[in-house]
């Protein structure tokens, strides 16, 4: 079994993008996370089972919510008078695809409790330090409309989030049918298993194998340009272009290809590099869109001539 056809399977079921769920592998085998802003009711929570159970893997959920702890997410130490002992209760961040609902619900000091374990892979409880599963995936998800009693996220937040992406609406008559096909409101159970977290752990190793001519690195390198635009505050990070390397050579394996194409860079660059773009005040008051930018910059930047 390969990737393509787990994506193929996941497909089945989650009417939506095909590239959508191909970004996403491609962040999961890169051990980057991913950030969908999207309006409730287009098949995020799906999306995420969905993953799970094609490619074998644990899956949990939190929803956020104002009253949210931090050892709700991690997990806590609890006096067992029985043993006379504090026993481990672990968190539901303790899987491999967390579901992160409605992040930007909670306070920023429940947020950052997920820092440690995007970033590190690992939590501490109590002082004591737990290393955490792979492959460990966050689809964390935020309304873009109703904003009121949320807390944005801060930067260093959306710095780990590997890909920041939209699912859009579906094609509504064939959703439509397929729901009837279904019966059911939560096909994911219906999908088949493809492949097993040892499958995906192999996929996440083949990606540093990709291979990557030197005119494909300086046409990523390129991009570092953004961060002398008049409207840019601060530009994308050496660590965002990496992202960007990364998440290419896992794209360029589920595409079947075992070398990264200006394509691949073309295909990822605006979710990878936007939300780590900061504007100066008065155009983010002016609504000056990143992302927008980043195309801007795609559009103008010559691609390599690729031969292979």
């Amino acid at each position: 079994m390969s990737l393509k056809e787990a994506v193929d399977e996941i497909c089945r079921y989650y009417v939506g993008n095909r590239e959508v769920v191909e970004k996403i592998m491609a962040a999961l085998i890169a051990g980057g996370h991913v950030l969908i802003e999207d309006v409730p009711g287009v098949g995020k929570t799906l999306l995420a089972k969905l993953f799970s159970r094609v490619l074998g893997l644990s899956f949990k959920r939190i929803q956020f919510t104002p009253d949210l702890l931090p050892s709700d997410i991690v997990g806590t130490k609890v006096w067992r008078r029985e043993k006379e002992a504090f026993e481990t209760v672990k968190g539901p961040i303790f899987t491999n695809i967390l579901l992160a609902d409605e992040i930007n619900r909670a306070p920023p000091k429940t947020q950052a409790a997920l820092l440690e374990a995007m970033q590190e892979l690992q939590v501490t409880i109590e002082g004591e330090t737990y290393v955490l599963d792979k492959p460990f995936l966050v689809l964390a998800t935020q309304n873009p409309i109703e904003l009121e009693g949320t807390y944005p996220l801060p930067e260093a937040q959306l710095d780990r989030f590997m890909l920041r992406i939209s699912l859009g609406y579906p094609d509504d008559r064939r959703f439509l049918r397929e729901r009837m096909s279904w019966k059911t409101d939560d096909p994911a159970s219906l999908a088949r298993v493809v492949l097993s977290r040892e499958d995906v752990l192999a996929a996440m190793a083949k990606v540093e194998d990709v291979e990557v001519v030197d005119e494909v690195l300086d046409y990523i390198a390129e991009f570092a340009a953004i961060r002398s635009d008049r409207r840019v505050l601060a530009g994308p990070s050496p660590r965002a272009l990496a992202s960007l390397l990364k998440i290419a050579r896992a794209y360029a394996l589920i595409q079947g290809r075992t070398y990264v194409i200006p394509d691949d860079v073309k295909a990822l660059a605006a979710d990878v590099l936007g939300h780590r773009i900061y504007l100066k005040p008065e155009h983010k008051l002016e609504g000056v869109d990143p992302r927008a930018i980043v195309r801007e910059y795609l559009a103008k930047i010559p691609a390599p001539k690729w031969r292979k």
